[in-house]
Order: C-alpha cells, then sequence, then structure tokens
C-alpha cells in the first residue's frame, strides 16, 4: 500500500530537518565545508524541524477539527484555522525561524473582534503561504473548488498578496495529483493547465472582501495577478527540468524560495530532477544558496506523496520531530 499521506507528511518533516541547519549558510559552498558532499547531508541529531513543520500540523490540526464537524466550509475552516495559527504562536518558537509575516499576522488575529482578513499582510508573498498548505492536497473528499478555495484561505490568514494564495493553491494541487499517481514528466503541464483554468476564479464565499485591500478593481484581476506570477515561474521550472544540471544549485534556475512563487518552482525542480531517489531530491533542496528548509519541506511533500511512506528509511523517519502525530494524520487520511 502507497501509503501517499504518510509519505508527504513525513517527508516534509525530513526535508524541514535537513534544512534547517543549512538555511541561513546561503552558498552550498559553505554547506559543503560544513556537512559534506551534498548528496551524503546527513540528517540532524536530534532532527528537529523549523516553523514549515510547526506550521503545517497546525493546519492538519485546524482541518480535522473542521471536518469533524460538517462538510468543510468557510466558516467552519476559518474559526479553527485562526486558533491554530493563535496557539502556533505562543508555542515555544525558539530555534524555529518563524516568519515576520507569520508573526505579524498572527499577533492581530489574536483580538478576536478583528475581521480575518483585515490582519493578513496584503503585501506578503513569503513562502510560509505554502510551506504549510500540504494537508490540504491531501485530506480526502473535498472537491476540487473546495481544495482550492482551502488552500488560498489558509494563505491568506496571513499573506494576503494575490501570488501567495496561487502558489498556495498550486502547490496543495500538485501533491493531491502525485497523491493520486499523476507520472512526474505529466506534473508541470497539468499544473499549467491548471493555472490557466483558475486565472480569473476569485473564491469569494471563502476570500471575502480580501481583495478591497489592494488597489485592483476586483477579486477576478486580484486573483489573476497571482495566477500570472505563478505561470511565470512554472514556465522556469518547465524548461530547466530537461536542462538543470543536478550538481548545480537548482535556486539558479528557478529562483531562492524566498517568495512563495519560487519556492514552488524550486522544490518542484528538485523533486522532478529525482522522481525516483526520494533523499537525494531533499538533500538537493537542503543544500541551496536559498530558503533551504523551505524548499526541502515541499520538495519532501511532492516526493512522498508521488512514492509513498515507503521512501523515507525507517531510522529517518522513526525520530523527526513531530513524527508520530504526523503519523497519527497520515494514517487517517491514508485509510
Amino acid at each position: 500500500m502507497k501509503r501517499p499521506a504518510t509519505g508527504a507528511l513525513i517527508g516534509l518533516a525530513l526535508g524541514d530537518a535537513l534544512g534547517k541547519p543549512t538555511e541561513f549558510l546561503r552558498s552550498t559552498g559553505r554547506i559543503e565545508e560544513s556537512y559534506g558532499p551534498w548528496r551524503e547531508l546527513p540528517l540532524p541529531t536530534p532532527a528537529l524541524v523549523t516553523d514549515d513543520t510547526d506550521m503545517t500540523v497546525a493546519v492538519a490540526r485546524a482541518l480535522r477539527t473542521a471536518l469533524g464537524r460538517g462538510d468543510l466550509a468557510p466558516l467552519r475552516l476559518t474559526a479553527p484555522l485562526r486558533e491554530e495559527y493563535v496557539a502556533w504562536a505562543f508555542r515555544p518558537q525558539a530555534g524555529r525561524a518563524p516568519g515576520r509575516t507569520c508573526l505579524r499576522a498572527v499577533a492581530l488575529l489574536t483580538d478576536e473582534k478583528r475581521p480575518w482578513h483585515d490582519a493578513s499582510q496584503l503585501d506578503s508573498k513569503g513562502c510560509g503561504a505554502n510551506m504549510r498548505v500540504a494537508p490540504i492536497g491531501l485530506v480526502p473528499g473535498l472537491s476540487d473548488t473546495r481544495r482550492s478555495a482551502a488552500a488560498q484561505l489558509q494563505a491568506a490568514l496571513t499573506h494576503g498578496h494575490p501570488t501567495a494564495l496561487a502558489a498556495a493553491d498550486l502547490t496543495a494541487r500538485a501533491v493531491h495529483l502525485l497523491a493520486r499517481g499523476t507520472r512526474p514528466d505529466d506534473l508541470v503541464p497539468e499544473l499549467i493547465a491548471y493555472a490557466q483554468e483558475q486565472r480569473r476564479v476569485y473564491h469569494r464565499a471563502w476570500l471575502g472582501t480580501l481583495w478591497l485591500g489592494t488597489p485592483n478593481p476586483s477579486g477576478e484581476d486580484y486573483i489573476e495577478f497571482g495566477w500570472d506570477e505563478c505561470l511565470k515561474v512554472l514556465g522556469w521550472v518547465d524548461s530547466a527540468r530537461h536542462h538543470a544540471d543536478p550538481e548545480s544549485d537548482p535556486c539558479v534556475y528557478t529562483g531562492e524560495g524566498w517568495i512563495a512563487e519560487e519556492a514552488l518552482a524550486t522544490a518542484l525542480l528538485c523533486f522532478l530532477l529525482f522522481p525516483d531517489e526520494p533523499l537525494l531530491a531533499v538533500r538537493r533542496a537542503a543544500c541551496t544558496a536559498g530558503d533551504s528548509d523551505s524548499l526541502a519541506c515541499v520538495t519532501g511533500a511532492l516526493a512522498g506523496a508521488y512514492l509513498g511512506a515507503d521512501a523515507w528509511p525507517a531510522e529517518w523517519a522513526d525520530r523527526v520531530e513531530f513524527g508520530e502525530e504526523l503519523r497519527t494524520f497520515g494514517a487517517e487520511w491514508d485509510a
């Protein structure tokens, strides 16, 4: 049995743990000087994670709460997302390097009287928007529309830039497609087709008046901008997957990953360079000049969704932080 949800959730945590010590070295040379050749990058002991996995767990908990109350719906998901994001902010963050956008937005969300869209950081498209979205691509029983809207909503509570929403949607879509058996060679063309279909789809029931805080004349114009930025980087991936040198820093081809669309693009590239070698995929993503923990986190989700739980060595999977809770969610969603 493939168990793609378990594979993706454990994979993202392992990638996150691999990239945690390399994130701020900002040079593949410095990383290899400190940790050895990238193809042999060791899993740290202990295998601690960053805010990427911590916030993924928050999204997974919110999904469980929302679905326990009935079909996924805007208000039914918004409330537990807000609660889990606030709870995340009050957990010990030492060593997790939480993003400024998340901290700033969640500080505003602590005011229960404040509408969530007034807390959203409309100018931010940081990769915090999509590093945590994998659970929405994995949970069973959602229509394509609900999956898309939920992926955008979980991003929008903190990151209000339209590209953050589109990149989160695409990341969840990629995880979902791979979990369902899409071939790696078909993945980017399918994502491009999906982005083209979604360009002017604004999920008004889920996002409300979020767009009113931007210069755009309508919600459709607002979200179109984000999809167009994502289509641009998907084009980069489509080109790079055919000619990129696996020994080169993937950020050279598709961006450093500090912003959401580049995090998706470079993670896709790392996965596509090594679609049947998950450890090499996450190691490649963790040894870059960019946001290595987030790149490896998303890469691990993609590789695990495609190959399933057996992609990861038991010795690694058994000791990664949050492993027990992630396996519990995986078992629920793989059933």
